[in-house]
């Protein structure tokens, strides 16, 4: 099987009753076998039962997680796009309400493809890239959304975990619509590929900066 994001050669990881997974031997991505995708009107119901409250204060507390680190890096003033933000836009509030300026877009609730088509001073995905079908060409529409010397703020649980059995018992992986699992060697992966300096905070928001 072809690994999803580097192309490279990829091996049967494991299985659940509901599909099958592969790991890269290069990037050490996890991906869902591609026949066990969704349709996108199936993916966009299960989105549809979301409820992302902006005034809910667990949801911001969670949210914090992103933005307190990524806000050390701003300055009052710069625009950012929340990439992938759902039907409940909250992050870009909270980035506002510091100051800075925040677009959106979402491909099912924000899908204006004209914010594809600009640079920001910073890009938020939180909770997006897990649901990559296609993550090399999701992550190259990411990095190509930042100015030079720029910030890709990025939130995702990072599989940690050490063997097969651990995974297959993680229960981030059993949402259907989360189908690309990202290693801290993916992570670098990816810096290599995009030439990027970054950093990981709390084991799971990752900051890049190119």
């Amino acid at each position: 099987m072809q690994c999803t994001l580097c192309s490279e050669h990829s091996e049967l990881y494991c299985a659940d009753r509901k599909r099958s997974y592969y790991r890269c031997l290069t990037c050490d991505l996890v991906f869902a076998d591609p026949d066990s995708l969704i349709a996108e009107a199936d993916e966009k119901a299960i989105y549809d039962f979301h409820e992302n409250d902006p005034y809910d204060e667990r949801y911001r507390q969670f949210l914090s997680q992103l933005s307190e680190p990524l806000l050390t890096k701003l300055k009052k003033g710069m625009r950012g796009l929340d990439f992938g933000c759902g039907p409940g836009p909250t992050l870009n509030l909270m980035l506002e309400e510091q100051g800075m300026q925040v677009e959106l877009y979402d491909l099912y609730y924000y899908p204006d493809k004209a914010k594809l088509q600009q640079r920001y001073d910073f890009v938020t995905a939180s909770e997006v890239v897990e649901h990559f079908a296609h993550p090399a060409r999701s992550w190259q529409q990411l990095f190509s959304l930042i100015k030079p010397a720029s910030w890709l703020a990025v939130m995702t649980s990072l599989n940690e975990l050490k063997t097969t059995a651990s995974f297959k018992n993680w229960n981030y992986k059993n949402d259907p619509t989360h189908v690309s699992f990202y290693s801290r060697q993916t992570i670098n992966w990816l810096a290599e590929r995009y030439q990027a300096d970054y950093e990981i905070v709390n084991g799971r928001v990752i900051l890049f900066r190119c």
